[in-house]
């Protein structure tokens, strides 16, 4: 029998960590936490030190039984859950339940998943840390505190089934804000010129114009623009300034948690829960072939960008043996961390566990999400560890009578960290740069067109993903843990759904933030919820005691909770009823909102139950049939099209119909979006396959942050203005 048993939380890591643990040690998994607060009662006796009531989690008895058995038989117990707060409070909730001593050291801790970590890490255990756990509690208790005396006041006062939590409350109330942000902007009007240019004998470029008597140019109207073109003729451009300089581009830091889910949004098109699900398949291991089952990176919960020494060593000889010593820099520049009182350095940023496993050399062992999630894991830490890139720059100022324009290009020199990664910004900052021609000041030019184009200011975009993380974040509002597990609940809750890859706020969602605002304003408050993140982080710490923070919070709580009973009436959500008619009892049906929009429901309701989809119209004749075409959504809550006469009619399209036919085979046209690239118009019959840039009123710019450009009536953007008409 093993002298040493070792618990893990899941059966993938206990095997991954048994092949580097000799047949004196045996590994088990927990199936993560196997206690916690009822859900079926407060579960908190506030009068007692908000001491907790837990009990098993149904469905554990089997497994604590097994576990039981196994430590009776073993010399020594070893916890091993992941290095972070849920992770020390699963091992305490073992601890409790197996009846190990409090003083005994049975916890161990690793960053990665590999033979010298864990060797390492059965080597010096250590007791559980009370502070962590205090924190953890305190935050578990918190929760608790909010949800189960606010959801409550929310079921009497405005719908059944609704509930309020302490963080996620305050994510939808961003969304909210920034909602009403959008509905009361007024967009203005402004306008640009950029001038094509060029030497006889040498190629043209273009430059755009920015300055006015030396002062920065803003271009408000069609008439100043007009008054602008007029001035610029007979004019003769002349080269005033050339600066040439060398600039250096440092890589990015290896990932956190924040950073790699927002970038795997930008490049992979990845939620936040999709990035954490692969990236912990990746963290507990997969069969790597002859390697066998293999942690491939490091703990995926993180807000620190330390690297280990030996990372680095192991990073230094990859780079050298594939790109020469040219690519190793000197120094790796250390990243300094923001707020640094709130990160938690217990453990690196993501990085590969084995660098020397690149990501091709193991493709064919992994899915293609897990394939591409780790390509950019393993990418990402590498060109950290490589030398900037050195770029070639050169900015032409160029004259022309009281109106100057500038043009600048780059020239990549050296590659440096970018022949292995660049980050979404880079990608974006290179658009556009390339070589100008050789000139010298006081060359004289000649403009070979002018392009006036008419925009306006767009208003703030929606939040993405990647960009509700990020703000989360930069608030202080979650810890690396919690981003995914908030934005996932916001949307189960009905507050706020996804469209378009944005999150807008439901009716409902915005009852509830205006009620919170009005009632409990600390509870919907960034401010306040930030503080309370950093209380927790002070609990951890042991600058706090967890039962003070809990007391100042519940102590007004409560207080406000009465005021809000007395003060709140009965909020009505009115039905819109409709013109459609139940099938069952004859009554106009109504349109409800549920977790995945709108749907059509009996107000007979709960004598008659029945329902059914709310069918939107397009305006669309479906290309198969009579039938219109309508938007539906599938059962996850994505929007599709399909024909009103489903399902004598099966015709569906995820790409958005519109009127206008396709001009080569009279086909039906659907408005396609890829990121990155303004949207077009596409004929659905592939035969045809027509494409068409979409007009204005096709791209939707309405509230969107879309770049459309519009095109000024009288100056047309095309329009090309040789030197003799200026």
């Amino acid at each position: 029998m093993a002298k040493t048993i070792v618990i893990v939380e899941s059966p993938a890591k206990a095997k991954s960590i048994g092949k580097f643990l000799g047949r004196n040690y045996k590994v088990k998994a927990s199936m993560g936490h196997v206690r916690d607060l009822p859900k079926s009662q407060f579960g908190v006796d506030v009068e007692n030190n908000f001491t907790p009531k837990y009990i098993t989690i149904r469905g554990k008895g089997d497994v604590i039984k097994e576990l039981k058995a196994a430590v009776k038989k073993a010399d020594r117990v070893l916890l091993a859950a992941d290095p972070d707060r849920e992770g020390e409070a699963i091992a305490w909730h073992l601890q409790k339940v197996l009846g190990i001593s409090e003083d005994m050291p049975c916890r161990i801790e690793f960053n990665e998943i590999t033979k010298s970590a864990i060797q390492n890490a059965v080597k010096k255990p250590r007791i559980i840390n009370k502070n962590l756990i205090n924190a953890q509690q305190a935050r578990r208790i918190l929760d608790r505190l909010v949800g189960y005396n606010l959801s409550p006041l929310l079921w009497r006062k405005v719908k059944k089934g609704l509930s309020a939590g302490r963080v996620q409350s305050v994510a939808v109330r961003m969304i909210v804000d920034r909602e009403e942000e959008i509905n009361a902007f007024v967009p203005e009007e402004y306008w640009s010129l950029t001038a094509k240019f060029s030497k006889p004998g040498q190629g043209s470029f273009e430059a755009k114009l920015n300055k006015y008597k030396n002062q920065k140019i803003e271009i408000k109207s069609r008439e100043q623009m007009e008054q602008v073109l007029e001035d610029l003729k007979g004019k003769e451009p002349v080269v005033e300034k050339i600066t040439r300089k060398e600039k250096q581009r440092r890589p990015a830091p290896p990932f956190t948690t924040s950073s790699l889910q927002q970038e795997a949004y930008r490049k992979l098109n990845f939620t936040a829960r999709k990035t954490m699900v692969v990236a912990q398949q990746l963290y507990e291991g997969l069969e790597i072939g002859e390697e066998g089952l293999t942690g491939l990176i490091t703990y995926i919960r993180t807000d620190s960008k330390r690297v280990s020494e030996t990372a680095k060593e192991d990073a230094k000889r990859l780079i050298l043996e594939r790109f020469g010593p040219a690519y190793v820099p000197k120094k790796v520049k250390q990243v300094k961390e923001k707020k640094e009182g709130r990160v938690q350095d217990a453990h690196e940023a993501i990085r590969p566990s084995y660098v020397h496993l690149d990501p091709l050399s193991i493709k064919e062992y992994l899915t293609r999400d897990q394939y591409r999630l780790y390509k950019l894991i393993w990418s990402r830490f590498v060109a950290s560890q490589m030398a900037p890139a050195v770029m070639d720059t050169t900015a032409l100022d160029i004259k022309a009578g009281a109106y100057s324009f500038r043009a600048s290009g780059s020239v990549i020199k050296f590659p440096g960290f970018m022949q292995v990664y660049t980050e979404d910004g880079d990608e974006k900052k290179n658009e556009g740069e390339g070589l100008l021609p050789e000139l010298s000041e006081g060359d004289r030019l000649e403009i070979k067109k002018l392009d006036p184009k008419q925009h306006f200011t767009q208003p703030p975009p929606r939040y993405t993903d990647a960009s509700l993380v990020k703000a989360l974040e930069e608030q202080g509002i979650g810890r690396p843990s919690t981003y995914a597990p908030i934005v996932e609940t916001i949307q189960k809750r009905g507050y706020v759904v996804r469209e378009n890859k944005q999150f807008y706020p439901t009716e409902l969602g915005t009852i509830v933030v205006e009620l919170l605002k009005e009632y409990f304003p600390d509870i919907i408050n960034v401010e306040f919820t930030a503080e309370m993140e950093e209380n927790l982080d002070k609990i951890e710490e042991g600058d706090l005691d967890w039962v003070k923070v809990l007391r100042e919070f519940y102590n007004p709580f409560v207080k406000t909770l009465e005021k809000a009973e007395a003060a709140i009436g009965k909020v009505e959500i009115e039905d819109e009823v409709t013109s459609e008619v139940c099938e069952q009892c004859g009554r106009n049906m109504v349109i409800k909102f549920g977790r995945y929009g709108k749907f059509l429901a009996c107000p007979g309701f709960p004598e008659c139950r029945f329902t059914k989809p709310l069918l939107e119209p397009t305006g669309v004749k479906c290309p198969r049939c009579d039938g219109d075409i309508v938007l539906r959504r599938s059962k996850k809550g994505r929007k599709f099209y399909g024909c009103s006469n489903y399902p004598q009619c099966e015709f569906m399209s995820w790409d958005q119909p519109v009127k206008e036919k396709c001009p080569r085979c009279g086909g039906l046209m659907v408005k396609k979006n890829t990121r990155g690239k303004e949207p077009y118009l596409k004929c659905i019959n592939d035969q045809c396959a027509y494409k068409i840039k979409a007009r204005v009123e096709d791209a939707g710019t309405g509230n969107r942050h879309d770049k459309s450009e519009l095109k000024p009536a009288g100056i047309n953007a095309s329009t090309e203005f040789s030197a003799q008409e200026l």
